[in-house]
């Protein structure tokens, strides 16, 4: 595959989670619904998965995490946008550990119940592991210093937190797996490129507009 393809996949798709972060994640959480496990286990997991499946390439899933959590960076909404921005970026690494000796055609040749199981597993991971990175970086980079007396005591509830994202992850496996059928290689450049970008440029219009609103009231 191009590696023009491959870079403009990895803009469209980070695009679109940073977008799910920054546009949807505050609504979900004024309607009182766990927003992050949510967001982990259906849009951070679906499209990560997705991706892998059908550009089959290995550190596609960082690189998305990382325009993710930029974008997450420019939006002022909810109390503390580095430690959103460093889970995000976190679960893009976690996810491509996770998936170190998983491929396209082992998951092409599982049958339902595994997909489903690959989906808990890796969403809980992603997850879990994405939040304890999350306390233990934050204050190190806000210069409010890490204890690890006070991440010991949040563990259980971390711990207990990620459930609901590892169902979440079960039940979008299979339709995320199902992308693999889209072989974007035959997709023409003609139509891939202006699509891929015209749908990046928006999500992120949208959300620096947000933001500007938001830094506005």
């Amino acid at each position: 595959m191009k590696k023009g393809k491959l870079f403009t996949g990895i803009l469209l798709f980070g695009s679109l989670w940073g977008f799910a972060e920054c546009v949807i994640s505050p609504m979900l959480g004024r309607a009182g619904l766990p927003s992050g496990a949510i967001l982990t286990g259906v849009v951070a997991f679906g499209l990560m998965a997705a991706s892998r499946v059908v550009y089959r390439i290995p550190g596609m899933q960082l690189g998305m995490g990382l325009v993710a959590g930029a974008m997450r960076l420019l939006n002022p909404f909810g109390g503390c946008h580095l430690c959103s921005a460093i889970a995000i970026m976190a679960e893009g690494a976690v996810f491509e550990l996770i998936w170190l000796g998983v491929s396209s055609q082992t998951v092409e040749n599982m049958p339902l119940k595994m997909k489903a199981s690959l989906g808990i597993v890796t969403s809980y991971g992603v997850y879990v592991i994405g939040y304890l990175v999350t306390q233990v970086l934050t204050p190190v980079f806000s210069s409010a210093g890490f204890y690890l007396s006070n991440l010991v005591v949040f563990i259980p509830q971390i711990l207990a937190s990620g459930l609901l994202a590892a169902v979440l992850g079960g039940l979008t496996a299979p339709l995320a797996f199902s992308a693999r059928e889209f072989n974007v290689s035959t997709l023409a450049n003609r139509v891939y490129y202006p699509l891929s970008i015209g749908v990046s440029a928006l999500c992120w219009a949208v959300v620096i507009l947000n933001a500007n609103v938001i830094a506005g009231l």
